[in-house]
């Protein structure tokens, strides 16, 4: 096995990147903080033998003791909370936010997720298959885990680093990001990327989670912050450029399913995300990666769900599917 990326942040605080094998966003940025009382993990990687294996390194490699380790994890995508059954102790204190700790632990998760889906114009057989591929079916934790939940304002102090938990709805409904206020240091997880843009999809038509994410914008847009440590990919200096970069792709998003709407007339979710443009190098929609179908396809309903709440478009049922049409 090769040796693991480690970089050194600030004093005391490392990344490390946890490869996801034949999945486009390559890896998860865990963050450690390592001091002689008590550890801390930010995010761990997916449940399977690769990302183990590369976290088992880093542990070694930083010499960590997982006795004296505690995790905090962003959200409930498995690439972030896959591993806390595999590395807690007895000791570890695993810190979570009770929303996406709600639905992580939901029974009926996935078939909601089916039903849904079956209704947006996905092909059952497409879907069955989609599923069971999906990182989040396959790569979760390994049975039941105890948490302990931090909302909008607790705060959390290892090393020195005192970090005050800001909930930043959207990616998920309970995401949560940790800022030190006088080291003006943002842990972002999915909440702000640099190198891409995180995924907002819509599984429910109660909520509206593409306003909640540009709300979530607005509300980290107006802290003092010198460095985001992102849940993927680079280091990102400029939060506010990037906030700012983040708020007119999905502008230009919002624009383009309005334009495919116009040309196609009623259209299920489905036929819309596939008309629209996506960083994925295939010949056609028909070649997509059958996984990456699904994400997409939850992205066009967020912003199919922020239009209609808006009421710049509506939705019939026709023959047991959603069609939108302006």
């Amino acid at each position: 096995m090769s040796k693991p990326f480690i970089e050194k942040v600030l004093p005391g605080l490392y990344r490390a990147e946890i490869p996801l094998p034949r999945n486009p966003l390559k890896a998860t940025n865990s963050y450690l903080i390592k001091d002689r009382e008590r550890n801390l993990i930010i995010d761990t990687g997916m449940n399977r033998k690769e990302c183990l294996e590369a976290f088992t390194a880093v542990l070694k490699e930083l010499e960590i003791d997982l006795s004296r380790t505690d995790l905090f994890i962003t959200h409930l995508h498995a690439d972030h909370l896959g591993l806390v059954s595999e590395l807690k102790e007895p000791a570890t204190r695993i810190f979570f936010n009770r929303l996406d700790a709600v639905i992580a632990e939901f029974s009926d998760l996935w078939r909601h997720f089916f039903n849904v889906a079956l209704k947006h114009g996905f092909k059952e057989q497409e879907l069955l298959e989609s599923l069971t591929r999906h990182p989040g079916y396959r790569y979760s934790p390994s049975g039941p885990v105890e948490y302990e939940y931090l909302a909008e304002g607790d705060q959390l102090a290892y090393g020195p680093y005192t970090f005050t938990c800001v909930h930043t709805p959207g990616h998920t409904p309970g995401h949560l990001c940790l800022y030190d206020r006088s080291k003006k240091l943002f842990v972002s997880g999915d909440h702000i990327l640099g190198d891409i843009t995180p995924n907002i999809s819509a599984w429910d038509d109660a909520s509206n989670p593409l306003e909640q994410y540009l709300q979530s914008l607005d509300k980290v847009q107006q802290m003092e912050i010198d460095l985001v440590l992102p849940g993927h990919r680079r280091l990102v200096p400029d939060s506010r450029g990037r906030i700012a970069e983040l708020k007119r792709h999905h502008d230009e998003r919002l624009q383009e399913v309005l334009e495919i709407i116009e040309a196609e007339g009623p259209a299920s979710a489905y036929r819309i995300a596939s008309q629209m443009q996506w960083d994925i190098e295939t010949e056609n929609w028909e070649s997509f990666p059958i996984a990456q179908k699904w994400f997409a396809i939850g992205e066009a309903l967020a912003h199919l769900r922020y239009l209609e709440a808006k009421g710049r478009i509506r939705r019939r049922e026709h023959s047991g599917t959603f069609l939108f049409y302006s």
